[in-house]
């Protein structure tokens, strides 16, 4: 792989993300990642700002209510995620002096931490050269390296793939460069092979850029994980009712938002069982506190 005309690109095609500015501290890099897991970055980057500026270190979010974390967290999906950071933070402060680790296995030892954020913590903040593999990085290793279009499903031997990339001068920014290719450039769908810099060395153009087989096509399909008229989307819709609530709501505020009663009603069992919602004595409905 042609590093050199990676880092060119990525020298003028960067986006100026909020948290990629000097002064983002390892918490809000943590934070960055957390929030845009399976979420796009434009609708992460003002709940971030407000984020930080409200709760600037993990001691500050530490000490949040579990109502004032969902409410911040608002539309961002996957809710569990926003209380896991904050389970995540009070860990930090009891254990790291209030100081979010640089070690993988630290990180990884984090509630709500896996594999892939870990790795970005030390990587993006701290310099450390080792491997962060997302689905825009695999995308890209898949075409460039291997010469596939599309990327297989997460596995321990691409981290070694992605390790023998990385140059051990500039590897933490090789690895931000390979993110922001697959996320502008060699797109999922519609790659702007003439705008890639790595066109030149590209294995899938090396190879007359060969279609996907069907059994491909199909597996790739099943992975894309669909909303409309899901459990999730019921699951949101209520918890929009209890964000927006200033006192406990009754069942009928909730019947109104769904009319499949027995999918609402799963829909909230769920809530109830993740932590996210809970009911009082009187019967009505309120987020945890």
């Amino acid at each position: 792989m042609d590093t050199g005309a990676l880092l060119d690109w990525f020298a003028h095609a960067r986006r100026p993300l909020p948290w990629r500015a000097p002064s983002t501290t390892a918490w809000g890099v943590l934070v960055s990642e957390v929030m845009s897991q399976q979420t796009p970055v434009a609708r992460v980057a003002p709940v971030w700002q407000e984020w930080m500026r409200r709760w600037p270190t993990p001691t500050d979010f530490a000490a949040a209510s579990r109502d004032e974390v969902l409410r911040a967290w608002g539309k961002l999906g996957y809710p569990r995620r926003a209380l896991r950071l904050w389970e995540c933070a009070q860990v930090v402060r009891d254990d790291f002096a209030g100081e979010v680790p640089d070690d993988v296995d630290d990180l990884l030892g984090l509630p709500g931490i896996g594999d892939y954020t870990a790795r970005a913590v030390a990587c993006f903040h701290y310099g450390h050269n080792v491997p962060v593999v997302d689905t825009n990085v695999r995308r890209v290793v898949e075409r460039a390296e291997n010469g596939n279009f599309l990327a297989p499903n997460p596995s321990k031997r691409e981290l070694d793939q992605v390790a023998e990339l990385l140059p051990k001068d500039n590897g933490p920014t090789v690895s931000v460069a390979l993110m922001e290719l697959g996320a502008l450039v060699c797109r999922a769908k519609s790659p702007d092979c003439p705008a890639c810099p790595l066109k030149a060395t590209c294995a899938w153009q090396a190879a007359g850029c060969p279609s996907p087989s069907a059994e491909e096509l199909t597996k790739a399909k099943k992975r894309v994980q669909k909303f409309a008229g899901t459990d999730r989307q019921v699951r949101g819709k209520i918890m929009d009712v209890l964000r927006a609530a200033d006192a406990p709501v009754p069942q009928a505020d909730i019947d109104v938002v769904w009319p499949d009663a027995p999918q609402r009603a799963r829909a909230l069992a769920s809530l109830l069982a993740d932590g996210l919602a809970e009911q009082n004595e009187q019967g009505l409905f309120h987020l945890p506190r």
